[in-house]
């Protein structure tokens, strides 16, 4: 069992919240025993689970690397108010940049990972199975876009790329979420299409703004100017 907040692997587990030792390692961190059974489920490739005695009753069925440590060294690794005991170290999936294989989402610099991870929640449960996203967007392996993904990023494709790189795969028409654009009540699809959702504070880039076929709206009232970002995309999926 592991005892000591300056073991390797605590220390390691530590530095995966910041992005570039998960980018260098090629690994995430998924907490808590439901995203971590639905992981396990899903598919994705476990490096190890660290638990603590009590974490470890919930995971009869992983034969994999399982790391035991006390309930003081996981308050120290986790990232939860009150963590379950459970934490897996997982491989991150490598999404070649491809055409989309039907309706797919583009997030062009939407910053903060908890919209990021709602949008995946919402885009795998609309079918919108091929996410895009620009190199300013927040990353989805964050623990906080994780979380809020509820397990979403298990569940999708999710490309990363600079914005020409991603236009140049997208052979459907490009929908931008615009408040300058047409009601989405009014707007006519007759086919499969990339819809997508710029920053919070900009809207989508100029680059992309150029390729669009259409922008698309949705009408507000009492004076509301604008919605949160995976509130507007999960309102125009399911428009």
């Amino acid at each position: 069992m592991i005892t000591s907040k300056q073991n390797a692997l605590i220390k390691e587990i530590r530095a995966l919240a910041d992005k570039k030792f998960r980018d260098r390692l090629g690994v995430f961190v998924i907490e808590g025993i439901k995203p971590v059974k639905e992981a396990l489920e899903l598919g994705i490739s476990i490096r190890e689970i660290v638990c603590t005695e009590k974490g470890l009753g919930y995971l009869a069925d992983f034969s994999g690397r399982t790391e035991l440590v006390t309930d003081e060294v996981f308050k120290y690794i986790s990232e939860e108010i009150t963590p379950q005991g459970v934490l897996a170290v997982a491989f991150k999936p490598e999404n070649a940049l491809s055409a989309p294989r039907g309706n797919c989402l583009l997030l062009d610099g939407v910053s903060d990972p908890a919209n990021v991870g709602a949008v995946i929640r919402t885009a795998a449960a609309a079918g919108y199975n091929d996410i895009y996203m620009t190199n300013e967007c927040a990353d989805p392996y964050s623990q906080k876009a994780v979380r809020a993904s509820m397990s979403g990023v298990f569940r999708v494709r999710i490309m990363r790329a600079c914005a020409s790189d991603i236009l140049n795969v997208i052979n459907l028409p490009v929908w931008v979420a615009d408040m300058g654009g047409e009601s989405v009540y009014s707007a006519k699809n007759n086919g499969n299409f990339c819809l997508v959702i710029g920053s919070e504070g900009h809207g989508a880039s100029k680059e992309v703004r150029e390729r669009a076929d259409f922008t698309v709206s949705i009408p507000m009232e009492n004076g509301v100017e604008s919605l949160n970002a995976a509130v507007s995309a999960g309102i125009l999926m399911y428009s």
